[in-house]
């Protein structure tokens, strides 16, 4: 294709041939290192390389590969762990040791292995794109739906019986109809080679293997309106912050404040069907923490291990840069896909911050005009086409699922005026933003209730009232209202003391603290608090908010709030969250987990009752 004639880093330019594509896959010098045509000037191409470029020297051969840069999607993604460019980590390691050698070729899915397909289709059957095949057992938990290819439509004419195939064997032949494509959210181009053999207008071969371009968002029929929570088992986020399905949420927060353990939190615990795990640009002690742990944890709703609907895409701080800048569509493109087999997915990217950092490099090393903070002038597209990758939507083979993404952002300093940080907030519609002086006071999660919203609070008040809890939005607001009027009066308490304030502002900070350590605190360490279903959520802010409104009225006859505060009921509400534990964990089915709950609301009326007599 040509012969390099300059390098920098990560960027090398090529004199060679005017035929090369825009987005191309090259490879780049006698060790045929990956990298991505990013610039075509004349015969001058510019190429990204997404391996270490050390050694590369002017004269050096690139080969083109006329196909842009794609991730292989088929049974197997699920429990993988892969880097930006989906090359799968185990694999490598087994090949180069701990550190990735360069130009290393292999597959990202295992070709070999054989799958149990079960066709759902019969041979005859008209088929449009995105219409599922058949399924297959790809873990315990989760059951892959094999699709036809986005852009391609056409007669059946041979489906394969029920029985084990590896991703290269045939399970159908496909005779084309023009046009190939109904709908979707982007015009179709050439049909990609699928892993089968033939093309053009004659008879397809169908396999269970795709290939997909990365920065070519997957088509869908139409997007949804938003409506149905996507339960974290946080409560901060689940009762005052909630995203919903197919949205979009940020969060911002200064080194240390706990970004990367809430996300972890939600990889966790969250009742998305499928979690994909972007470590962009993290330290590796952290991506190993990721690893180590996620394998042993046990998925709440299905008693299987979690990573048995996860993917894990490792691309640590010391890989190259370019690949990090890749690893963002990667993984998205991963979540879309099973997205449009019916599933809702829950993406999260760690950090957006250092794929901007990415960014900011690689534009630097093309000379282009830096704009603020020394960001390219184009970040706020890129941040825009990554984010609206999310949504809820009815795919092309009539089912509905969604893509929830929630990124992380590093800002310099815990500086929320920075770039990366105001250029996300017109993108996402939820925002929780971490408070460094919340974790400094061991506060945790460090979500601030003053400065974090949510957008979606009207979209899901028709689901909590579906789960049978109408006053949700009630109660929301009232414990909201409750601590900024605290947070009001602390900034009184800082000059004259908690002593000078009449006892109805006092039980103010005393129900404040309340919402605080019984609360927002959760002990991501402790087995009992580290999840919270909806039930549970409800029910501690419930009583909380009652013990406001019993204790409201024992001042409003005159009794002192320290009387108030010495009951105890008090350590009693404080300690409920990590002292009973969620419905489905109870050892004693016959003993529902209201009965717990009920017997310290009875306890809290009659504290109260037999104080009241003192001042009635």
């Amino acid at each position: 294709m040509g012969q390099i004639i300059w390098i920098n880093g990560p960027v090398v330019r090529v004199r060679g041939s005017q035929q090369v594509g825009m987005l191309e896959v090259v490879e780049v010098g006698d060790e045929h290192l990956v990298g991505e045509v990013i610039g075509l000037e004349r015969d001058v191409i510019t190429v990204q390389v997404y391996e270490e470029t050390s050694g590369l020297h002017p004269g050096a051969a690139v080969y083109g590969t006329g196909l842009p840069l794609s991730v292989e999607l088929g049974p197997g993604l699920l429990q993988g762990i892969f880097d930006g460019i989906q090359r799968p980590l185990p694999v490598l390691e087994l090949r180069s040791g701990a550190f990735i050698g360069r130009g290393i070729k292999t597959t990202p899915l295992y070709h070999k292995q054989k799958w149990a397909f079960t066709p759902q289709v019969e041979a005859g059957s008209i088929v449009q794109g995105g219409a599922i095949l058949g399924t297959v057992p790809e873990t315990p938990l989760l059951e892959h739906r094999v699709m036809l290819h986005p852009d391609l439509a056409g007669k059946l004419t041979w489906v394969a019986p029920a029985g084990e195939y590896t991703l290269l064997d045939p399970i159908a032949h496909l005779t084309p109809l023009n046009p190939p494509y109904e709908g979707g959210s982007a015009p179709p181009t050439s049909p990609l080679e699928e892993g089968g053999q033939g093309g053009g207008d004659g008879e397809r071969t169908i396999t269970m293997l795709q290939r997909w371009p990365v920065r070519r968002p997957r088509p869908y029929r139409r997007r949804l309106p938003l409506s149905e929570l996507l339960v974290t088992g946080q409560r901060v986020l689940d009762a005052f912050f909630p995203l919903a399905k197919g949205g979009t949420a940020a969060i911002p927060g200064g080194f240390g404040a706990g970004k990367t353990v809430t996300q972890h939190q939600v990889a966790k615990w969250s009742d998305a069907d499928v979690v994909i795990y972007v470590g962009c640009g993290e330290r590796g002690n952290e991506m190993t923490e990721v690893l180590q742990e996620f394998p042993g944890l046990i998925d709440p709703q299905s008693g299987r291990p979690l990573m048995e609907r996860t993917v894990l895409i490792a691309n640590t701080s010391n890989m190259p840069v370019a690949a990090r800048e890749a690893s963002i569509y990667t993984g998205v493109t991963l979540a879309e896909y099973y997205r449009d087999m019916g599933y809702h997915v829950a993406i999260m990217a760690d950090s957006t911050s250092r794929w901007a950092e990415a960014l900011r490099e690689i534009s630097g090393r093309l000379e282009e005009m830096p704009a603020e903070g020394g960001y390219p002038a184009y970040l706020a597209a890129r941040l825009a086409e990554f984010y609206e990758r999310a949504g809820y939507v009815n795919t092309l083979s009539g089912t509905r699922g969604s893509v929830s993404i929630i990124g992380a952002v590093s800002p310099p300093g815990g500086d929320f005026s920075e770039p990366v940080t105001q250029h996300t907030r017109r993108f996402i519609r939820c925002f929780w933003a971490l408070d460094k002086s919340l974790a400094s006071a061991r506060h945790f999660p460090a979500i601030s209730w003053l400065d974090s919203y949510s957008e979606y609070v009207d979209e899901v008040t028709g689901w909590w009232e579906d789960q049978g809890y109408a006053g949700w939005h009630e109660l929301r607001k009232q414990a909201l209202s409750i601590l900024q009027h605290e947070s009001h009066l602390q900034q009184i308490v800082k000059l004259v003391g908690p002593d000078a304030l009449p006892d109805d502002q006092r039980l103010v900070l005393e129900t404040a603290r309340l919402l605080r350590e019984g609360f927002l605190q959760q002990n991501a360490l402790d087995e009992i608090d580290s999840y919270s279903n909806i039930q549970k959520q409800i029910r501690i802010l419930e009583i909380i908010l009652h013990f406001h409104s019993r204790a409201a009225q024992l001042v409003a006859k005159g009794c002192p709030i320290v009387v108030i505060h010495d009951l105890p009921i008090v350590n009693t509400i404080v300690r409920m969250k990590d002292t009973i534990p969620n419905e489905e964990k109870r050892e004693q089915p016959e003993q529902p987990l209201v009965t717990a709950w009920d017997e310290i609301r009875e306890d809290l009326d009659k504290q109260m009752d037999e104080l009241g007599k003192d001042y009635s």
